[in-house]
């Protein structure tokens, strides 16, 4: 393991090095930053501001208790992170203070979609100073300072520099589905706390489904009683939740899936369904035909009283109520209902359940709020004041913002498709070549990412949640023009670590799962295997082993990351590689090193199964892995020793990757296209030596990757 190191370390400092001229977005200083999101003007001038034990802070302006609790906050962390004892005690007046917080007014009452989030950060050699209109542009701030921390043999300090910042757009949210998984209260608490550093402000609680209503309702109590196995919030625990949020300028939209995904609903209410019951909580997981009946004024009474009563619960502006996904089975299946139907001259379900909404609509109207929901809830016929959240995309997205309907965009950041930070990052809420007028651009809020909850639980949503959350942070409130991946990645790395520091588990949980998986023998040649494979993308996973709401979700696949971070070195140490065509000696060391560490992972696996069956799974992947680098190794010896290998050579190890990628399993290789890239490299000696860099890159990675 430590032989490696060496290598890689020199690596990401050349890529750092690299990023670092492109970073910086103005002439000053050139600084290689670690802030995240990128703020929207930065510059940095030479010198710094001393972090020592007489660190104090002051504000001026206004002060309240929520600007309090967010120093007192940002001084602990800062205790944590440099091992000194600071004063939490805020000073009045600005003398001798290191940091000062001018804030002009406390900003609304209630947190909502025009909050003013900007600050102006002007560090100096001797004082940092941090004007803010609201409170929440204070929070915001903080967090970049906190950021900006740095430490050299001379001790800590913060870089002198001159930021203004603002978020590009005012709705930057996270969804978190509870009822697939229940998720209690301390998880949500821990991941508001990594919104908050990411400059995140709405939280979307998905809290109503077929598996399970999550909530506490006095008014009808058979609701939550019956559709939740007991796994619910009280209403206590929802004003705690709101509460917390608000402190760090965070938002709690709620979301109530009305009229599909209700079976959980008709467990403790048959009769407002459109099909005869008796109805259990839904194990498996799709979608399913059940749905509330339209047609019945007993619908519409029960929602009435809820909905309000919910409305008063959450004091957010904004009420979510799905509408996606309705089947129109048992809608069709009902005599009654294709009776009013045909009465009311409503064609088809579309028709019906636009029919539903306008009364829904009414009732939000009714309690103060403003209606949003899935793609499917645009119709004419609605205010132009609700906001669609879209799962189809951009184009769906903009054709709505044309018609004047305000909309954020979820598709692109499902975080349970498992896909990487660097294709989130690259989605943007409005496209590049987008034709809206600026008018109808603004329309489009922002975005929120997606933790759907069939694949995670308490102990490895975190994981699926950081730090790829963070990447689409940057997106939702960096100026379009911070697109750098590869500074990206870098910048990720040491916010991964600072998310931790505030007790989220998207590192930790991994040794925890690996010892139990092995009994606590092992556990670093596992850790080898799991580090470089992830799960199938999109919906791929469904469709190899379906599991329900009572699988354990202990196995390889619930452990293995979304975005491997070895496989993306590898991929950098290869190009490398072939960058140094025809001697290909730099990083041919640290890649036959990786390879060599993967090819020997197979019988320490096969060893650990005889005691540990449920990583039995794991013998095939690692004896995938194992001819991968084999293959791999062959091919560096080609390049090495300047020989073409034989044509059948190249045949037969491209089968091995073929075979590989078509081996039927939960996990895949990313390392599979870099492997490829080998061999054809590998086959293509005799061109390769007559090409330049540029030229080879497109020879090769055309024959690597054929058009099928």
């Amino acid at each position: 393991m430590k032989k490696r190191c060496a290598p890689l370390v020199l690596l990401l400092l050349l890529v750092a090095d690299l990023c670092a001229q492109q970073s910086n977005q103005s002439a000053g200083l050139m600084i290689r930053h670690r802030l995240m999101p990128v703020p929207m003007s930065l510059r940095f001038q030479p010198g710094r501001l001393a972090i020592n034990s007489s660190f104090s802070v002051a504000v001026t302006g206004h002060s309240d208790a929520r600007l309090q609790s967010g120093i007192e906050r940002a001084i602990k962390r800062l205790e944590s992170r440099t091992g000194l004892a600071l004063t939490n005690t805020v000073k009045s007046g600005q003398q001798g203070a290191v940091l000062v917080i001018k804030c002009e007014r406390a900003g609304q009452a209630i947190p909502t979609v025009s909050e003013d989030e900007s600050y102006t950060l002007e560090v100096m050699a001797t004082q940092a100073q941090l004007i803010a209109p609201t409170v929440v542009g204070a929070l915001r701030g903080l967090e970049t300072f906190i950021q900006l921390l740095d430490g050299d043999r001379a001790g800590y300090f913060i870089p002198v520099a001159q930021i203004q910042d603002k978020p590009r757009f005012p709705w930057r949210g996270l969804l978190i589905d509870v009822c697939r998984h229940w998720e209690p209260i301390e998880v949500i608490k821990r991941n508001l706390d990594g919104m908050a550093m990411l400059k995140l402000n709405v939280l979307h609680l998905h809290l109503t489904d077929d598996q399970g209503f999550r909530i506490e309702s006095r008014k009808y109590p058979r609701l939550h009683q019956q559709g939740s196995d007991g796994h619910y919030y009280t209403q206590e625990e929802i004003r705690e939740i709101i509460a917390y949020a608000k402190e760090r300028g965070i938002r709690v939209i709620p979301e109530f899936d009305i009229p599909g995904h209700t079976t959980s609903w008709l467990v403790g209410h048959p009769e407002l369904a459109s099909a005869p019951g008796p109805y259990q909580i839904e194990r498996k997981y799709g979608v399913f035909d059940s749905a509330l009946d339209p047609t019945r004024e007993e619908t519409y009474k029960l929602l009435d009283k809820f909905l309000g009563e919910m409305a008063a619960l959450f004091p957010d502006a904004y009420l979510h109520i799905g509408g996606d996904e309705v089947t129109g089975k048992h809608w069709r299946l009902n005599p009654q209902i294709q009776a009013f139907m045909q009465q009311k001259g409503l064609k088809d379900k579309h028709a019906l359940q636009a029919y539903f909404n306008q009364r829904i609509s009414q009732l939000l109207q009714k309690h103060g709020k403003k209606m949003v929901g899935w793609d499917e809830i645009l119709h004419p016929d609605l205010p132009n004041n609700i906001v669609v959240q879209s799962w189809r995309g951009q184009k769906s997205l903009a054709e709505g913002a044309k018609k004047g309907y305000t909309g954020i965009l979820s598709s692109g950041y499902y975080l349970d498709h498992m896909r990487t930070a660097a294709y989130h990052y690259a989605v943007d809420p409005i496209r590049a070549d987008s034709d809206l007028t600026e008018q109808e651009a603004a329309r489009i809020l922002g975005g929120e990412a997606c933790m759907w909850g069939e694949y995670v639980g308490p102990e490895n949503i975190d994981s699926r949640i950081w730090p790829r959350m963070a990447a689409i942070a940057e997106r939702f409130w960096s100026p379009r023009t911070v697109t750098d991946v590869e500074d990206m990645y870098r910048r990720l790395e040491a916010v991964s670590v600072q998310l931790e520091d505030l007790g989220l588990m998207h590192q930790t949980y991994l040794g925890k799962m690996l010892r139990r998986m092995v009994g606590g023998e092992g556990v670093e040649q596992l850790k080898t295997l799991i580090d470089v494979v992830e799960p199938l993308k999109g919906l791929g996973r469904a469709e190899v082993i379906p599991i329900t709401q009572m699988t354990p979700l202990t196995r390889i696949v619930d452990v293995a990351g979304a975005d491997s971070r070895p496989a993306r070195e590898f991929a950098l140490m290869v190009e490398g590689l072939l960058n140094d065509s025809p001697r290909f000696h730099v990083y041919r060391d640290g890649v036959q090193r990786l390879l060599e560490e993967w090819r020997q992972v197979h019988p320490a696996i096969y060893t650990l199964a005889d005691k540990s069956p449920i990583i039995r799974e794991a013998e095939t992947l690692a004896r995938d892995l194992s001819e991968l680098s084999r293959a791999g190794l062959e091919a560096l010896g080609y390049l090495s020793e300047g020989v073409a290998p034989p044509e059948e050579w190249r045949n037969e190890k491209l089968a091995i990757i073929e075979k590989v990628a078509k081996t039927k399993s939960e996990v895949e290789f990313p390392i599979l296209p870099t492997v490829r890239l080998l061999i054809v490299a590998a086959g293509e000696m005799p061109q390769l030596k007559t090409m330049t860099p540029g030229n080879w890159k497109a020879h090769i990675t055309a024959l690597a990757n054929p058009k099928k």
